[in-house]
């Protein structure tokens, strides 16, 4: 499947709160990033739309480093500053949602990408099932980093405040 520029910038860059903060840089993404994210769409996020024989909705997908730190995204400390680790950064991550008939359908994705993993053809970085029930979480993670694939699922949760995660087996 061949992805335009204008789908990739139109659908995987979008961001209200880009727009509400000025983060213009959020919208024209260098293109090491949109290149990322094509490769998102075509490797993973059709092949889960595909078999849901649905529409999935990315509801975040590249984050610029400024809107990733204002909303809390990955980061780790390196001399004392914060540098921005989220994948969602580097247009390698997307946080997906299937909706069907107003219901949210998440476990459906999980249940997809299981199957999609029998084939060695398809493979992820990381699937991470973010709150909500174990059935069916809030939102589902998904990353692809070209030849850096750790076909790796975890399970988000708080404690505290503080978001942790467990190895999760599909």
């Amino acid at each position: 499947m061949k992805l335009s520029r204008n789908f990739v910038l139109s659908e995987m860059v979008k961001s209200p709160s880009a727009v509400r903060w000025g983060f213009d840089e959020q919208f024209n993404p260098p293109q090491d990033i949109i290149n990322n994210l094509t490769l998102l769409c075509t490797k993973v996020l059709q092949p889960i739309r595909d078999c849901l024989k649905g529409s999935i909705t990315v509801t975040s997908g590249y984050r610029c480093p400024r809107l990733n730190a204002k909303i809390g995204g990955a980061y780790t400390v390196i001399n004392g500053k914060p540098v921005q680790t989220s994948q969602h950064c580097y247009g390698q991550a997307a946080d997906i949602n299937f909706i069907k008939d107003s219901k949210e359908f998440n476990g459906s994705i999980i249940t997809v990408i299981k199957e999609l993993s029998s084939d060695p053809s398809f493979e992820f970085d990381q699937c991470i099932l973010e709150f909500g029930t174990d059935d069916n979480p809030s939102w589902v993670h998904i990353s692809y980093c070209e030849g850096k694939n750790r076909n790796q699922v975890l399970r988000a949760y708080k404690s505290g405040k503080k978001t942790l995660y467990k190895a999760w087996a599909l």
